[in-house]
């Protein structure tokens, strides 16, 4: 059955060896015809048609029956070159225009696929809004997390990067979290990113501290009060996320009113919201960082990590610190004595 997109990745992929081979492999000038140069405006003659259709028929697998449209030639912004359209059809069913470029001696058919970079990556994800860590918004370097808080992966990367790396970067980075629960997997983690969010718009230390609680707690939150129920609980889980919540709140002094309507409410927009950010940006799992705009997926090592941010302050003609050496553990160190 004829698949106009599965097609136009074919193409893509499939041209690109054609023109090294097309390159290297020149048809004979004395076997073969003269050709009409492509002119801007006008249809290709018969003869160079013919040969964009043979080749397109050769590298990609055309059912039977169908037919190869080539469009008239329009400028292009590469010299030597003017761009045609090119579209498929079978059965009643057509493809998309498909775009390459021909030559202005006609010999070579050619596709690219162009990339703007002119926008610097640190800004791909906002950080607007969200409680930080770290630098000021100058920060040279700046990590945008996609954090899902009932993740025992995203608990162990979080205990591996703090204090780490602030105590290793200081000011030079700037960290943010933005919520990315899969509650299909993960029944209570949207309501911590509620809770988290509700302290958060009242006191960036509160959310910081409340997150770095129930990573470092994950595994305990949804347990009975009766140490002989063993069964963790959805209502259990949320009760006990409201708690730490408003303990958080009074160590922080803020207002317990507001506070309270805000748990009360569970309202889930801003945290849907940062979901449908983190799938427009290709995510499908967390813990997810973005350091300057570089993704870094899964619970990585540390050292991979600072290697990024790293990178990310040569970029920017800084020099990083010394290279990182994992501390010593108080088992390796008895294991030595």
């Amino acid at each position: 059955m004829f698949k106009p997109s599965r097609l136009s990745a074919v193409l893509f992929a499939t041209l690109l060896t054609t023109l090294g081979c097309h390159a290297q492999s020149p048809a004979s000038p004395a076997s073969s015809p003269a050709i009409a140069a492509p002119v801007v405006g006008k249809p290709l003659s018969p003869e160079l048609a013919r040969r964009v259709e043979v080749l397109l028929r050769q590298k990609a697998p055309l059912p039977p029956g169908s037919t190869i449209q080539v469009g008239v030639p329009a400028s292009s912004e590469f010299p030597g070159y003017s761009l045609i359209s090119v579209t498929f059809s079978n059965d009643g069913k057509s493809s998309r225009p498909i775009n390459f470029l021909i030559s202005a001696d006609g010999k070579t058919l050619a596709q690219f696929t162009k990339f703007d970079i002119s926008a610097d990556p640190k800004n791909l994800v906002s950080a607007e809004g969200r409680p930080a860590r770290g630098g000021p918004v100058t920060a040279p370097v700046l990590i945008v997390g996609f954090d899902d808080l009932e993740c025992p992966f995203c608990a162990r990367l979080h205990e591996s990067i703090f204090p780490a790396m602030i105590n290793r970067y200081g000011d030079k980075v700037r960290i943010v979290y933005k919520d990315f629960p899969l509650d299909t997997i993960h029944p209570w983690a949207e309501h911590a990113a509620v809770d988290v969010n509700c302290i958060g718009a009242q006191s960036p230390v509160g959310y910081w501290n409340l997150v770095d609680g129930i990573h470092a707690h994950a595994s305990d939150i949804g347990t009975s009060d009766d140490p002989k129920d063993t069964q963790k609980t959805l209502a259990n889980a949320t009760a006990q996320l409201d708690k730490l919540t408003r303990e958080q709140g009074k160590l922080q002094k803020v207002d317990a009113v507001k506070l309270d309507a805000c748990l009360a409410k569970q309202d889930t927009a801003s945290v849907d919201a940062s979901k449908a950010v983190g799938v427009s940006l290709g995510l499908e799992e967390a813990p997810t960082l973005f350091i300057n705009g570089d993704k870094v997926s899964g619970a990585l090592p540390v050292e991979f990590i600072f290697g990024i941010i790293d990178d990310a302050l040569r970029a920017q003609g800084l020099t990083p610190p010394p290279p990182y050496v994992a501390p010593t553990t108080t088992a390796s160190v008895a294991g030595g004595k």
